[in-house]
């Protein structure tokens, strides 16, 4: 088995830096023009969605509310309705939130600076980190699940990071971040990017190009002739699930301009009455949520769950997105 060769940590930084600006994608988030906010709502909006379905929202979003105080002053309902089918809504309403803390504390602007952008709600170490780092050019470590399969290809030899982020992989991305003393961390920057994207372009979890890796000559998984991963990743199940049933849920009250019988939502009332007067896609809403097979039982834990969460609120009237 070919051994892999001592390495060159500043050509493979270079390597990478120079592959990613001929081959990375053309992203607005990525662009001179874009805002922190715009980097920001990215950041909220990439976490567990793939690009194609992020990008379409994000342009609209930025339309629409293409400053932190223009989200801020609007009903966080609005923002989960504008999140659309992305999923994990509760990220909209973090995303609201976070909005009007920016307006009221840093008069307006996302702030810069990693301990300000963790105290802002739906903000964790990831987040907090990219855009410090995207936004601003703060060279904070960033590792999201791409940059981890890299670095576990790439320096460990194994197929796929472990199943959770660990310590010692935290350490590792750390230790191979370039040195911010030469260029005040431009080259640190754009390796957190150029990784990324290897990772979503190349060196994906299921059928990798090491052909057309700029680094595959340094690579510890290559040399020792990729071997299978150490464990079989578990996809997370859609059918049946509480998920779907509270996207179902969550797809009526976006759809609809008025307040929704729960019973309507539990399945435990006849949906014409409700239909009358809606428009094609709350119909098929409707009819997609009276259709899944879940029990009274279900469907009221999921229920419950979205009103716990303050995804959904009884107005009285009825259910409805929260104000």
């Amino acid at each position: 088995m070919p051994s892999t060769p001592p390495l060159d940590l500043d050509a493979v930084h270079h390597s990478l830096a120079d592959w990613f600006g001929v081959r990375g994608r053309d992203l607005p988030w990525r662009r001179p023009e874009c805002t922190p906010w715009g980097v920001m709502v990215s950041e909220f909006m990439l976490q567990q969605t793939p690009v194609v379905r992020v990008l379409p929202v994000w342009e609209e979003w930025m339309n629409r509310w293409p400053r932190p105080t223009d989200l801020a002053a609007e009903p966080a309902g609005e923002a989960v309705r504008a999140w659309g089918r992305l999923g994990y809504p509760r990220r909209a309403l973090r995303l609201a939130e976070a909005a009007r803390q920016i307006a009221e504390d840093h008069d307006g602007q996302v702030p810069s600076t990693y301990a300000e952008l963790l105290a802002l709600p739906g903000v964790g170490s990831y987040t907090a980190a990219a855009i410090s780092c995207f936004a601003f050019g703060i060279p904070e470590t960033v590792v999201d699940t791409n940059i981890r399969r890299v670095h576990a290809r790439l320096i460990s030899g194994r197929a796929l990071p472990e199943p959770s982020h660990t310590a010692a992989e935290a350490r590792l991305a750390a230790d191979l971040m370039p040195r911010v003393d030469q260029d005040n961390g431009q080259l640190a920057c754009i390796w957190n990017a150029a990784v990324m994207e290897l990772g979503a372009l190349v060196c994906t979890a299921r059928s990798p190009q090491c052909a057309d890796c700029p680094v595959s000559a340094s690579c510890a998984w290559v040399a020792a002739g990729r071997p299978a991963p150490h464990y079989v990743p578990k996809g997370q199940p859609w059918e049946g699930t509480d998920r779907q049933v509270r996207g179902a849920m969550m797809a009526v009250l976006r759809l609809s301009d008025e307040p929704v019988a729960a019973g309507t939502l539990l399945g435990a009332e006849d949906t014409d009455a409700a239909t009358n007067e809606a428009t094609v896609g709350l119909v098929t809403a409707l009819q997609r949520l009276r259709d899944l097979p879940a029990g009274p039982e279900q469907r009221q834990r999921c229920l419950d769950g979205l009103m716990a969460d303050g995804l959904a609120v009884d107005s009285g009237r009825g259910i409805v997105l929260p104000h």
